[in-house]
Formats: structure tokens, C-alpha cells, sequence
């Protein structure tokens, strides 16, 4: 039996054909991996020995020969094939284990285009390509994880034909992968990431029991592997709708930096949102909020979930709890609790992941875009533009309710007063009915507005909805200006003697 190994990622290959050669496999390779096995004692026959042709060109024609895709690609059943690869003198090779040059990792450290071309693995994807396609008779190996998988089966006889084709399926999932991401950059290099086709690649990090409701089936896929390096569970397991409600209640949350900001989320929507001087604080006023929709919801803490806060929650049903960190003292508290979840990133402050890209799922296809987000300096830099400048600690409410809104479904608008959410309007037809009803659920809370700060995500079209506030007693109001009735917004709020500043930033999310 002949093995063929060319890898750029050489974690554990060594080991790995050690463990074929103590099996009695005979090893060719290339180049680079070569010369690892040659220092290492492994016996090896260079693939120029067996193509009949020194690497050419730099290295970019080594393994495109007959004799090694021959070797790879003849049918072992079929009497011809066997006949046509004893004529020309292939000798067959019955596994291939192959990862590609690292493009990924060079487009992370260089723009020089020369040295990027050059990374981009062609004799590689051929021979994956190949050994997939023969994955009857030859074994594909391309993740470093399953070296020790194969080299068991490999000895207790267990490389059935379910195991070649799950390694079958991995191949072609790992060249699909490494020619997307090739193609993505093109585009971001050239077409401003807008090329004719769009790929988006992610991979699987776990199962969830099913989807949005039982009867479909759902899963998480990450993108750089960042949900296995900053998500792990505590108790319980995350479903499809608990990960929706998490990214929304994280992204809140930790688009505070530091501050012990905690968000309280209801069917991707806020429905509590603090910055006090302690989590503990925090969580306190935002479940003032609205404590009703709160019951079952997920809660968000940017920082440590530790024993006082845990018994806090514990008062009432919260479904999920995702903390950056969390104590064991905080973890007992919620024991005898069967059905809430808890999950940390392992971290001092919660992490985003901060992807550059967003999009959504439509009939018949997908709409693609850049991320949006919040400049850091978007709100320092509003433009006021009322005769009355509002105070800094208007300021700090202002920042908190334009967040909290932009990262909130449309039509949004946001009252906040002492660092603590005290109304929301959200996912509304009417920017007025999302003022206006904001306002009946803090009436209904016991909450008093009176002096908060308002803020929407994008302008006001009409003057009613400042005219709502002023009755109501806001004393400040963000929003990204642009209405051709600007003037008529600024005056109402002259006129009721509220601080108005405008971004300039729509933030729209639908």
C-alpha cells in the first residue's frame, strides 16, 4: 500500500506516517514535508522519483502527472483500468493526505500580490480532488484532526466504505472552502466584495435540537472558528431561537467596551438595557424595564456573573444567561434549575466577533452588505442643532438610547434616563407609534420619563413624534437628521426647549 503526504500544516504528520510506515504502508512526498520525514527517520521516496520529473517552475508543477493521478484515480475493479495502470507502470496510491499552501494566512500578512498568487495551491486541490473522486479505493485525508481516526481504522480494519465517503465529503467541503475564500478576495481586491458570485462559508460548530419550531432541523456555523474559541456551555444546551437571542443581546451589551453593561433580550428584541456603577446594579434597573417580557428572556453581562448577581436572576424565570465569565459560587446557585442555560465566552469582557459582512435570506435568494455599526465617534460628534445644549449626563443617555436603537429592529425609538433603559418602541410601521407606544409600556411599568433622552435610529418625518416626547418630558433627542421637514423637528424641539442633535448616520435594520 503507497501513501502520498504533501502538507503545509505539518501539525502531527510526523506521528502520522510513522504510524502508516508502522503499518507497512510505503510513503511518497514533496518538497517541504520531505524533508520533515527524511529528519524525523522516516523512510520516503521523493515524488520526483516516481513522476520522473524534477519540480518545475518554481514548484508549481510537481504532482500534475500522470503517475500520480493515475496512481490515485484508477478503478481498482475495473479490469481495464488495472490493465492500462500496469501497461504505463502506475503504481496505485490508496491514500492521499493533503492540506493546501496557507493562503488564508498570507493574505493576513501581506498585500503584495506577487507572493499571494504563488500561494495558491494548485496540485494540491487536484489531488484532493482526485483521491475524493476514488474515495472507494483511496483514502483522502485532509484535516489533521483525523490522523489518529484513520490510523486506527486503518489497523482494526474499520475504513469502511461509510468512513472513505464521510473523509470524501470533508475533502471536497475543504477545496469548496479554499477556492471560496480565494474567490471572496478576489472580489475584495477588485470589486469592492461585490463580485458576480458570492460565497459564504462557515463551519458547523454544533447541532441545536431543531430549529425555529420542532419540526425543523437547525445548526450554528461560525466563521473563524469563533464560537469553538469564545462560546461554551455551562449548563444546558443553545437552540436555534437561544443563539438568535443571544447575538442580539451580546452585541448590545458589549457595545459599551468595558462599562458593566447588562441587556435583557425577548424574541431578538430588548426589553431591558443598564449601565451602573456594578452588573449587580445593572441588571437591577434594566429588569425595571419591563419585567413582564423579561420572563424567559436571555440576559447578557459584560463581565462576571458572580453569586450576588446569580441570586438576583434567580428571582424570576430567565431562560439563558451568557456572561463573559462566571464564577463556580454563581454557577451553584442555578443547580436545582433545570431549565435555564448558561454559556461564557471565557473572557473579561464579552467579545463580538466583529464580521465585516451582513446578510439576510429572501425568497429565492440572499441580500449581501458591508456590517453596519456605530462610528466610536459617531454620537461625540453629533451636530447640535437646537438652541439648547444638553448636559453631559444628557450626553451619556443620548449615547446609550442611539446604540441601543441602532442595534434594534425598525422603527425604532429608545428612551433611557440615569444610564438605564426606561422605554422602547420597536419593529413598528410608525416611527410616532413606536414613540407613542414606548411610552404607554413605561406608564404601565411605573417608570417616570420625565427628563430622559430619546433616541431613534433614523430621522423623524414629521414633528409629532418631538412633540409626543416634549409632552411626555424628554429633554433630549438623538437621531440622524436628513427629513426634508428637519427644519419643523428643530423647531418643535426649540419650542419645547429639548436639546436636538443630529448624527447625520441612518441605522436601519430590518
Amino acid at each position: 500500500m503507497r501513501a502520498l503526504i504533501s502538507v503545509s500544516d505539518k501539525t502531527g504528520i510526523v506521528e502520522f506516517a510513522q504510524g502508516l510506515a508502522a503499518l507497512g504502508w510505503e510513503i511518497v512526498s514533496t518538497g517541504g514535508t520531505f524533508k520533515q520525514l527524511q529528519d524525523a527517520g522516516i523512510k520516503a521516496v521523493e515524488i520526483s522519483e516516481v513522476t520522473k520529473f524534477p519540480e518545475m517552475f518554481d514548484g508549481r508543477v510537481k504532482t500534475l502527472n500522470p503517475y500520480i493521478h493515475g496512481g490515485i484515480l484508477h478503478k481498482r475493479d475495473n479490469p481495464l483500468h488495472v490493465k492500462t495502470a500496469k501497461e504505463h507502470s502506475i503504481v496505485g496510491i490508496d491514500l492521499v493526505c493533503v492540506n493546501l499552501y496557507p493562503f488564508k494566512e498570507t493574505i493576513a500578512k501581506t498585500d503584495d500580490f506577487d507572493t499571494i498568487i504563488e500561494n495558491i495551491d494548485i496540485g494540491g486541490p487536484a489531488m484532493v480532488r482526485s483521491a475524493a473522486k476514488n474515495f472507494q479505493d483511496v483514502l483522502i485525508v485532509t484535516d489533521v484532526n483525523d490522523y489518529d481516526k484513520v490510523l486506527d481504522a486503518l489497523k482494526n480494519k474499520k475504513d469502511s466504505i461509510e468512513f472513505r465517503r464521510d473523509l470524501m465529503i470533508k475533502a471536497f467541503e475543504h477545496t469548496g472552502a479554499y477556492d471560496a475564500m480565494i474567490a471572496n478576495y478576489m472580489n475584495k481586491r477588485f470589486n469592492n466584495g461585490f463580485g458576480q458570485k458570492q460565497f459564504i462559508v462557515g463551519s458547523k460548530a454544533f447541532d441545536t435540537r431543531y430549529g425555529e419550531n420542532p419540526h425543523q432541523k437547525g445548526a450554528l456555523y461560525e466563521f473563524d472558528y469563533f464560537f469553538s474559541n469564545n462560546f461554551k456551555a455551562l449548563k444546558g444546551e443553545a437552540s436555534f431561537n437561544n443563539m438568535t437571542d443571544i447575538h442580539g443581546a451580546v452585541k448590545i451589551a458589549a457595545a459599551f467596551g468595558k462599562a458593566p453593561a447588562v441587556s435583557i433580550i425577548k424574541h431578538a428584541n430588548p426589553c431591558g438595557f443598564a449601565i451602573k456603577d456594578n452588573l449587580l446594579e445593572s441588571y437591577t434597573e434594566a429588569l425595571k424595564c419591563d419585567p413582564i417580557s423579561a420572563f424567559g428572556g436571555v440576559v447578557a453581562i459584560n463581565g462576571k456573573l458572580d453569586k450576588a448577581l446569580a441570586e438576583k436572576i434567580n428571582e424570576i424565570f430567565i431562560e439563558v444567561i451568557i456572561a463573559a465569565n462566571v464564577d463556580e459560587d454563581a454557577l451553584a446557585v442555578f443547580e436545582k434549575k433545570k431549565r435555564i442555560k448558561i454559556f461564557t465566552q471565557e473572557s473579561p469582557y464579552l467579545i463580538l466577533s466583529n464580521d465585516p459582512f451582513d446578510f439576510k435570506h429572501v425568497d429565492g435568494g440572499f441580500v449581501f452588505q458591508e456590517s453596519d455599526k456605530v462610528g466610536e465617534n459617531e454620537v461625540k460628534n453629533a451636530k447640535q442643532v437646537s438652541f439648547r445644549q444638553a448636559s453631559q449626563k444628557e450626553l451619556n443617555d443620548l449615547e446609550i438610547a442611539y446604540k441601543v436603537a441602532s442595534l434594534t429592529k425598525s422603527n425604532c425609538v429608545v428612551y433611557v434616563k440615569d444610564s438605564a433603559m426606561v422605554g422602547i418602541g420597536m419593529g413598528m410601521t410608525s416611527r410616532v407609534d413606536a414613540a407613542k407606544c414606548a411610552l404607554l409600556k413605561a406608564k404601565d411599568m411605573g417608570l417616570d420619563v420625565k427628563g430622559c433622552a430619546m433616541a431613534s435610529e433614523a430621522f423623524f418625518p414629521f414633528r409629532d413624534s418631538v412633540d409626543a416626547a416634549a409632552a411626555a418630558g424628554v429633554s433630549a433627542i438623538i437621531q440622524p437628521g436628513g427629513s426634508i421637514r428637519d427644519e419643523e423637528v428643530i423647531g418643535a424641539a426649540n419650542e419645547h426647549n429639548i436639546a436636538l442633535y443630529f448624527t447625520g448616520v441612518r441605522h436601519f435594520l430590518h
